[in-house]
């Protein structure tokens, strides 16, 4: 994670793109990529194997997680103390 954090500071930097990098901004843009990522499915129900376009749609995931992760670098939070500290809340909430 440090490495993609690291390409992704680096690309924003070279870009001059920082500025733009609002909590607001990320997450539109965060909003933005999902509902792209919904366009390969509208009037669609696929399996995984089933879906069309794989690298298209990976393109789109790949995108929000890439908003998600600069947003949480710009919050000082760590991806993965967040989503394990979720897990374990979400195991609380709904028990096996």
């Amino acid at each position: 994670m440090e490495k993609i954090i690291e390409l992704l500071e680096k690309f924003t930097e070279e870009r001059n793109w920082r500025k733009y990098h609002t909590p607001k901004n990320l997450a539109i843009s965060m909003a933005i990529e999902a509902a792209e990522l919904l366009e390969h499915f509208q009037w669609e129900n696929p399996s995984f194997d089933e879906v069309k376009n794989k690298e298209e749609v990976a393109d789109e995931v790949a995108d929000i997680m890439i908003y998600a992760i600069l947003f949480m670098n710009y919050m000082g939070k760590h991806v993965e103390d967040a989503i394990m500290k979720k897990i374990k809340k979400n195991a609380k909430k709904y028990p096996a």
